[in-house]
C-alpha cells in the first residue's frame, strides 16, 4: 500500500477545468474514475489529513499508487467520459451494480427484414427494440398471445422461417391466424414492417387509437350485418382490453416516466425503479449497489452513479419524458442536460412532491426496501462462507495471506486428440469470467519434472494431430501462461531525460490498458493427482516463478495433494475451502469439455472436405453455406454443386465421386479380414 502523500500532485499542477481523473493501482489496474467540475478542489479533498477521509476512500487512496486526469471542455463531456472509462475498467472502487435478477424483456428485432417478437434476458442488441422488463417470462409469452390476434407479428426462429419459406407452409401460427405467415408471402415486408411498428407502438403506450379503431370498426361491421367480422373484431377488442388489464394504471394523465427509489446502509443499497408508460406500469427492475465507494456517501451521489448506468451506453434504457427520484444527483443540470441529449428532447429530472407521484413514489420505496432485506438475507451467509473459505485455505496450506485471486486448470481430450485445457479465475471467491482463457495444446516438449518425464509429449506423423498426455498438457500449460504474466509484467523504464513517459508494470505502452496475463495469482489449482501437481510446480519453477503456491485436487476422495509431499491434505468433507476447490475445479471441468467440444465438432465435420484436392477453406465455406451439412452435399447432385460459386465441373466431380466413397458401405472378407475393393 502506497501512502497518498508519495503520489501527491504538486501544488498548481492539477487544473481547474472540469474532466475526469483515474486512480491507479501499483500493477497499473484502474481502481477508481470519478468526475469533477474542478478537477484541483476535487482531488484535492483526496489528499487532505486521512484521519478525515471516509474509512472507504481512505482504503483506496492507499491502495492508490498514482493518479491521471483529463480536462474536458464541459460536465456532460465528463459525464459521458466517466461512463466509458467504468465500463472499460471495471474498476473496484465504483459504485457495482448486482442485479437482483435477470429480468426478461419483450424484444422486437426492427433491425431484420421481418421483424420478429420474442422474450430476451441479458445485454440488448442494437435494431432491437425492448418492452419491459418483467418480473416473469410467462408474463411476457401471456400477453404476447393475446395481443397476436389484432398484431399478427412473426414470433418463429430464423432456422424455422427458412424451413418455412423453402416448404411453402407456414406453421401453425401462421394456419390459426396468430402470425400474418410473410414467411409463405401472404403478407410483404413493408406490409409485416407496419404491423410491427403498430405491435411496437401498442406496446410503448399508445394503446387509445387501436381499441377506438377496433371499436368503430366493429360498429361499422354490425351496422352492415356482417356479424361475423364483428364477432372476430369483439373478440380481438376482448383481448387488447384483457391485455391492459394486467399491468396496473397508476397515472391518469398518460404520463411516461420511470420512478426510482434507494433503500440501504452504510455498506449497501437495494433501488427498485417502476417503468410507467401511458400511465401504466409496464416493468419492475431492481438492484443491489455496493457502498464501498470513492465518490462521496450520500445517496445524491449514487443516484447520478445509477442514472449513468441505467440510461447510458449503446444498451441502455430508453429515456422517458419524465424522471422521478428520491433526492436530486449533485449535479443536476449536468445530468438533465446528458438526459435530454440522449431523449432528443428535454427531461424532466425532480423529486415528486405530493398527488398520484408521490404515493407512487412511496409504493417504489417500500419494495426498495424490501428487496433489501431479501438481499441480506441471502447474502448474509455467502459473505461469510466466502471469508470462512479463503482463511480456511490459508491456514491449510500454510500460505502468508489469503488467495484473494485463485486460478484453476484443466486439460480435455479424447484418447490424447485435440488435446484442449482451460484457465477459470476466482477473486475474492466469486468467478471472474472475463479472465478467463482456453488453450489450445501445441505438444511443445520440455521437461516436466519427475513425476512426468517417463509420460511426455508425442506427435501422430500419420494423422497429422498432436497427441499429448495430461501431465505434459499441463506443463505447457502454465509454463505459456507464466511466461506471458512475466513478459506483461516488464516493461523497460524510460532512460533519465529522455522525455518518455514511465509505462507502469502490466500495462500495454500502446493502449494503455493492463495486459491479460500481468496479474499472478497466490493459489494456482490443477485438476488431478500428484503427477499433474509436480507438472505444474515444475514449470512454474522453469519461468522462474517462486511466489505462486501450487496445489492439486484429486477427484477420488477429494484429496489435496502439494508439490514434493508424499501424502496428501484432507480437509473435512464440511469444510467451507474444500467446497471452494470442488467450485473451481467443477468450472475448470465445465469451460474446457466445452471449448473441446466445439473444436471436435468442427473437426469432425470438415475432416471429409479437408481430404478433397483443390477444396479450399474460401470453397469449403461456400459448399457449407449452401446445403449446410456434409450429409446434404452427398445428397446434391453434380449439377447442385456446380450452381455453387466457384466449383467447377471437375471439382464437382471430385467432391461427388469423394462423399460417394465416403458413404459406400465397407466390405470385409470374413476369412481374411482385408477390405474388399
Amino acid at each position: 500500500m502506497a501512502d497518498p502523500s508519495t503520489y501527491r500532485p504538486r501544488p498548481g499542477e492539477i487544473p481547474t477545468d472540469p474532466g475526469v481523473y483515474r486512480f491507479l493501482d501499483q500493477q497499473g489496474r484502474v481502481i477508481y474514475v470519478g468526475k469533477a467540475k474542478s478537477l484541483r478542489s476535487r482531488l484535492s479533498s483526496y489528499f487532505q489529513d486521512v484521519a478525515h477521509l471516509h474509512p472507504r476512500t481512505r482504503r483506496m487512496v492507499f491502495a492508490a499508487s498514482r493518479v491521471e486526469w483529463t480536462v474536458v471542455s464541459t460536465e456532460v463531456e465528463a459525464l459521458q467520459l466517466e461512463y466509458s472509462w467504468i465500463k472499460e475498467y471495471d474498476p473496484r472502487f465504483n459504485v457495482k451494480y448486482r442485479d437482483d435478477k435477470s429480468y426478461p424483456y419483450l424484444a422486437v428485432t426492427m433491425g431484420e427484414a421481418f421483424p420478429r417478437a420474442m422474450v430476451l434476458r441479458g445485454s440488448k442488441r442494437a435494431g432491437t427494440r425492448y418492452f419491459g422488463p418483467y418480473t416473469h417470462a410467462w408474463a411476457i409469452r401471456e400477453t404476447l398471445d393475446l395481443l397476436l390476434r389484432v398484431f399478427p407479428i412473426r414470433t418463429c426462429s430464423k432456422g424455422v422461417f427458412n424451413r418455412a419459406q423453402q416448404s411453402g407452409r407456414p406453421c401453425l401460427l401462421g394456419y390459426i391466424d396468430k402470425c400474418s405467415a410473410p414467411c409463405v408471402g401472404r403478407v410483404d415486408e413493408s406490409q409485416h414492417r407496419a404491423i410491427a411498428e403498430e405491435f411496437c407502438d401498442f406496446m410503448a403506450g399508445q394503446t387509445g387509437r387501436f381499441v377506438a379503431r377496433l371499436e368503430r370498426a366493429m360498429k361499422a361491421a354490425a351496422s352492415e350485418l356482417d356479424f361475423e367480422r364483428a364477432a372476430r373484431l369483439r373478440d380481438d377488442l376482448g383481448a387488447l382490453q384483457k391485455a391492459l388489464e394486467r399491468s396496473a394504471v397508476v397515472l391518469p394523465d398518460a404520463t411516461d416516466a420511470d420512478v426510482f427509489a434507494l433503500a440501504g446502509d452504510e455498506l449497501e443499497a437495494a433501488v427498485q425503479v417502476f417503468h410507467v408508460r401511458g400511465g401504466r406500469i409496464r416493468g419492475q427492475r431492481g438492484w443491489v449497489l455496493d457502498r464501498a465507494t470513492a465518490s462521496g456517501e450520500d445517496d445524491s451521489a449514487l443516484i447520478e452513479q445509477l442514472l449513468i448506468g441505467v440510461y447510458g451506453g449503446e444498451s441502455g434504457e430508453a429515456v422517458p419524458r419524465e424522471v422521478l427520484l428520491p433526492v436530486l444527483p449533485p449535479d443536476l443540470d449536468t445530468v438533465s442536460a446528458w438526459l435530454s441529449k440522449r431523449r432528443g428532447s428535454a427531461v424532466d429530472v425532480r423529486v415528486p412532491q405530493r398527488g398520484d407521484k408521490k404515493a407512487l413514489a412511496e409504493t417504489v420505496r417500500r419494495n426498495a426496501e424490501q428487496s433489501l432485506a431479501r438481499h441480506k438475507v441471502s447474502r448474509a451467509g455467502d459473505l461469510t462462507a466466502r471469508g470462512q473459505a479463503l482463511s480456511e485455505l490459508q491456514e491449510a496450506l500454510g500460505l502468508p495471506e489469503a488467495p484473494l485471486r485463485i486460478e484453476c486448470y484443466d486439460v480435455s481430450h479424447v484418447q490424447g486428440t485435440n488435446v484442449v485445457a482451460s484457465m477459470v479465475v476466482f477473486e475474492d471467491g466469486l468467478p471472474r469470467k472475463s479472465d478467463y482463457r482456453r488453450f489450445i495444446i501445441r505438444g511443445e516438449t520440455g521437461k516436466v519434472g519427475a513425476a512426468a518425464t517417463e509420460a511426455s509429449a508425442t506427435a501422430s506423423s500419420a494423422e497429422g494431430e498432436i497427441r499429448v498426455d495430461d501431465t505434459a498438457a499441463m506443463h505447457e500449460v502454465l509454463t505459456r501462461r507464466f511466461r506471458r504474466h512475466l513478459a506483461d509484467a516488464e516493461q523497460p523504464s524510460p532512460e533519465a531525460g529522455s522525455g518518455e513517459v514511465e509505462v507502469p508494470l502490466g500495462i500495454d505502452p500502446r493502449t494503455g490498458r493492463p495486459q491479460r496475463f500481468a496479474y499472478p495469482p497466490q493459489l494456482v489449482v490443477v485438476d488431478g493427482g500428484l503427477p499433474q501437481v509436480n507438472a505444474a510446480s515444475a514449470a512454474l519453477q522453469a519461468v522462474g516463478v517462486q511466489d505462486v503456491a501450487v496445489v492439486g485436487l484429486a477427484k477420488r476422495l477429494e484429496e489435496v495433494w502439494v508439490p514434493g509431499e508424499d501424502f496428501p491434505v484432507i480437509l473435512p468433507r464440511s469444510s467451507e475451502g474444500l467446497f471452494l476447490l470442488q467450485r473451481l475445479r467443477d468450472e475448470a471441468h465445465r469451460f474446457a469439455i466445452t471449448f473441446h467440444r466445439q473444436r471436435r465438432s468442427k473437426a469432425m465435420t470438415l475432416s471429409v472436405l479437408d481430404e478433397v484436392p483443390g477444396l479450399g477453406p474460401a470453397r469449403r465455406a461456400a459448399l457449407l453455406k449452401q446445403f449446410g451439412s456434409v450429409k446434404k452435399m452427398r445428397a446434391a447432385s453434380v449439377e447442385e454443386l456446380i450452381a455453387v460459386p466457384g466449383i467447377g465441373p471437375a471439382l464437382a466431380q471430385t467432391v461427388h465421386d469423394r462423399l460417394a466413397a465416403e458413404q459406400a458401405p465397407i466390405a470385409v472378407d470374413p476369412a481374411t479380414g482385408e477390405v474388399r475393393e
